[in-house]
């Protein structure tokens, strides 16, 4: 069985309501339940939340909402594999037989069904790899980097001064959208980056943090640029 779950707790700081917030013109929640639905690769799709209003919000999308999460996976310190597991857990003394969870952030407005698909082939086709994760590179060398202290310059990597760009090792990062795992590995594991993990290449225009007000604005520019050439490319 193949489940995807959806973390989306009430209470955000920096953005109020975040996850159910209008995102173009509907709650940004919807477009990773529309995204999951479309893929047609879930048994089921499950909110996760201790939200109502959420709840009620994503019920209308098509996903269900069977539990609420308990108080102390709530709060802006939880991290996501301990709010996974606790689905995970729920699901299966309820009688369901897990074998993959994707886990799918509320704010991912930019993922698309062929990353699912990407991601799903790889764990079926590395027995070895216990998650496959979205990932990008850095859009300048992370080795050229500098730190700043009262004013002053300092780099990170002095051993790389002299380094051309195109002779650094290139550096990826989270990309911030979802996360295939094993049952196993979700229950086991504390991080999502080890030996096991496997990287599904996405590309820097479709991978976006949304951690403020201004960064919501970008991406809604960026996501309605995209829809529209989106549009133009099908006349």
């Amino acid at each position: 069985m193949r489940v995807a779950i959806i973390p989306a707790r009430g209470g955000s700081k920096r953005i109020p309501n975040k996850n159910i917030r209008h995102f173009r013109g509907k709650p940004i929640i919807s477009y990773s339940i529309e995204t999951a639905l479309a893929s047609k690769l879930f048994d089921k799709i499950i909110i996760s939340t201790d939200d109502d209003q959420i709840a009620n919000i994503a019920e209308s999308c098509g996903a269900e909402v069977p539990f609420r999460r308990p108080t102390e996976l709530a709060n802006d310190m939880a991290p996501t594999i301990p709010v996974v597991k606790h689905a995970l857990e729920w699901l299966e003394q309820t009688g369901f037989s897990v074998e993959l969870v994707c886990c799918i952030y509320a704010t991912a407005p930019f993922m698309k069904t062929e990353d699912l698909n990407t991601g799903l082939k790889i764990m079926e086709s590395n027995p070895q790899a216990e998650f496959a994760i979205p990932v990008t590179t850095f859009s300048f060398p992370i080795f050229r980097s500098v730190k700043m202290k009262e004013g002053f310059l300092k780099m990170f990597y002095p051993e790389h001064t002299s380094t051309r760009s195109q002779d650094l090792p290139t550096a990826w990062h989270d990309a911030g959208q979802f996360y295939w795992g094993r049952n196993k590995a979700w229950k086991s594991r504390s991080g999502f980056f080890n030996s096991h993990s496997m990287g599904i290449p996405i590309p820097h225009h479709r991978v976006h943090d949304i951690d403020d007000n201004e960064d919501w604005i970008r991406a809604e520019l960026i996501h309605s640029a995209l829809e529209h050439k989106k549009n133009a490319n099908s006349r």
